[in-house]
């Protein structure tokens, strides 16, 4: 045993018994006391009580916005609502005061959208060819825009009584009894809520559209049809081809 071989294997069985026992000494300090360890159920209380926790706040949480709680007037009753309100406007506001804003907007924006796309590939010949922010600039200076305002406000007092219909619940939001196709009559009833729900997806779409298009225009000076067949980036970005 005097020969170093022999030394230092037992340095080394030695190095391993105290290695294995600091080890469980170490397991021992974290374990808790006899008559101390909780139950599973006062563990659970434990939990639920200690640190911030999504699941403790009261209410569902929004399909649309799933780290949000569901906004308490909406309900779902409204077609195309899935709880997405991250500003909380429905709290302050009718939703049916909101529901008639939106689609007014979006049908005015699905139109916007047509006129934008139709002027940009063909124009009357009794009219000069203008870009299409130009226009408004054009139409200022004509007079033609002042038509459209009062045309416009005329309209906004008949939307104002119908406006005072909903809020009392005596008319749906946006219904002005405008149907010249039939799409919600006759056999075409049952398909109401479907068509419905297609509006206020199709207004949504072109109100985000409308807003893309001018801002395009501002920055790369391109109509829509030009940005797809010539695409031009963003100045200060790097050069893309497609």
């Amino acid at each position: 045993y005097n020969s170093p071989a022999s030394s230092i294997c037992l340095i080394i069985a030695m190095f391993r018994t105290i290695l294995a026992a600091a080890v469980v000494a170490s397991a021992a300090a974290f374990a808790p006391a006899p008559g101390f360890a909780p139950t599973r159920a006062a563990s659970r209380a434990a939990i639920s009580t200690q640190g911030p926790r999504m699941a403790v706040f009261d209410g569902q949480f929004s399909e649309s916005v799933p780290f949000l709680k569901q906004p308490s007037n909406l309900d779902g009753s409204l077609p195309g609502d899935v709880g997405f309100d991250p500003l909380g406007f429905s709290e302050v506001f009718d939703v049916k005061v909101l529901r008639e804003a939106e689609l007014k907007h979006g049908r005015i924006a699905m139109l916007a959208v047509l006129g934008y796309l139709v002027q940009e590939a063909y124009v009357f010949p009794f009219f000069e060819k203008v870009p299409p922010i130009a226009a408004h600039d054009l139409l200022v200076k004509s007079g033609g825009m002042s038509q459209i305002l009062l045309w416009t406000s005329f309209l906004e007092i008949f939307g104002g009584i119908a406006l005072f219909s909903t809020i009392q619940g005596r008319r749906y939001p946006g219904d002005f009894s405008f149907d010249p196709l039939g799409l919600s009559q006759g056999k075409n009833a049952d398909k109401l809520e479907q068509y419905q729900l297609a509006e206020i997806k199709h207004s949504r779409l072109a109100m985000i559209a409308f807003g893309g298009f001018c801002h395009q225009y501002f920055i790369t000076k391109q109509g829509i049809f030009e940005q797809l067949g010539n695409f031009k980036p963003i100045p200060g970005f790097p050069e893309a081809t497609f």
